[in-house]
């Protein structure tokens, strides 16, 4: 079914008197911010360079759309790298969510691991709905639209080999970061700021490197079931399964401490980080040498397997311990309980799953409009600021997208329309 609305180079025809708001990107926060602004008397034109919209919406949507997660709002804000995020959370958090999805005729549920999903799981019926209710509150989309320069309050496109400029009363820029540059996150909106308006981007959610030695690579694809992992202290571990990858580690789990690893690096003049492994987190070490005293006729592999290890953790133990502590009982406890892997970079941002850094909030007057150029707004992921997955990405996406809409009101002075009011 084609559910995309296909429209031609705005023209005198469709602009009327009334002000009109360009909105760069068709993703999370710019549909959310177009989602806010239809309330109001206002010409709203959303510019995408895809196909259609919300292309990263559905990539995340693969396995089942998490818009958010159930816990507890101080420790959902708590995720976010910069505080700042926890002003737009609280008013637009998972409640609310689940409420602006019930509106658009799409039902959520919780998992049992607290995220919260579409009742159909796809991503598709809920971005349809979407489109179809902006379409039907006026919002205007322009595809195969590139914005290729800005300057001031003027914007200029390339569609279908050919240029043109086009003035706008308000410039809101969401065009995401640097993660997935093949669904339009490509950065290149960073030439129209100036360096000294963003910080470094950085890959985020995304699996950490190391060369292995040959003996690891027949377990490539293999999981590291049910372990303990830590970076800075035990107190701070948590539980989950990690995949053993041709370049390194690579899970959710890897992904909640991307933060911790980044700092790790960054402090280590020899740019290793170390994350921390309890191998048996359900076996205390004084059960591991009761076992290993029982069974001392055996091989190291027979008893390591007795123990519960698989292959795969047996694999990576014998890859980061030396040969010559095989055969200590009380130090290969030791490992399997508190076992130190090094790694020496992240996989390339066009792998992650979303991106750090972006524009600084000191270059915003207040979180959203740049003060080098007042009719310009930025928000969603191009903004400085990072996440875990877990349906924290998009509600912050969601929730800047309405902030950025509210900053655009104020400063435009606009009225609701009648209907709305």
């Amino acid at each position: 079914m084609r559910w995309q609305i296909m429209y031609n180079k705005p023209t005198a025809k469709n602009m009327t008197s009334q002000k009109t708001i360009a909105i760069i990107g068709a993703g999370a926060s710019g549909l959310m911010c177009a989602d806010y602004l239809c309330q109001f008397d206002v010409n709203i034109h959303v510019y995408e360079q895809l196909p259609t919209a919300g292309r990263k919406i559905l990539w995340a949507g693969k396995t089942g759309l998490n818009i958010s997660h159930n816990e507890a709002l101080d420790d959902f804000i708590n995720r976010y790298s910069h505080s700042w995020l926890g002003d737009f959370v609280k008013l637009y958090d998972a409640t609310w969510l689940q409420n602006w999805a019930k509106n658009l005729g799409i039902d959520t549920f919780v998992g049992s691991s607290g995220r919260i999903f579409p009742t159909m799981m796809k991503a598709s019926p809920l971005l349809r709905a979407w489109l179809k209710a902006l379409e039907q509150d006026g919002v205007q989309f322009f595809y195969r639209h590139k914005c290729v320069n800005l300057d001031k309050n003027t914007l200029t496109f390339q569609h279908k080999n050919q240029s043109f400029n086009q003035n706008f009363d308000a410039i809101i820029l969401a065009c995401g970061g640097l993660s997935y540059p093949k669904l339009g996150s490509t950065g290149e909106w960073q030439n129209w700021l100036g360096a000294d308006n963003i910080e470094p981007m950085y890959a985020s959610n995304v699996g950490i490197c190391r060369d292995w030695s040959k003996f690891i690579e027949p377990f490539f694809g293999q999981a590291l079931k049910r372990v303990n992992a830590w970076v800075k202290n035990e107190e701070q571990k948590h539980r989950g399964d990690i995949i053993i990858t041709k370049y390194g580690f690579e899970s959710g789990l890897i992904y909640k401490f991307n933060r911790d690893l980044r700092d790790n690096f960054y402090a280590n003049d020899d740019k290793i980080m170390c994350l921390h492994l309890d191998l048996l987190p359900d076996i205390s070490y004084d059960k591991i040498l009761q076992i290993f005293s029982k069974n001392k006729k055996l091989s190291l592999n027979t008893r390591l397997q007795k123990l519960g290890l698989d292959k795969a953790k047996i694999a990576i133990l014998r890859e980061f311990t030396a040969k010559s502590d095989w055969q200590d009982d009380k130090k290969i406890a030791q490992f399997i309980k508190y076992l130190t892997v090094e790694f020496n970079d992240f996989r390339p941002i066009n792998e992650a799953i979303s991106s750090g850094g972006g524009v600084k909030s000191s270059a915003f007057v207040n979180h959203f409009q740049l003060k080098t150029n007042l009719s310009v707004f930025c928000t969603g992921e191009m903004m400085d600021w990072d996440a875990l997955t877990g349906g924290y990405l998009l509600t912050a996406c969601f929730a800047l997208g309405r902030g950025c809409g509210e900053s655009v009101v104020n400063k435009l002075h606009l009225n609701k329309k009648t209907s709305a009011m």
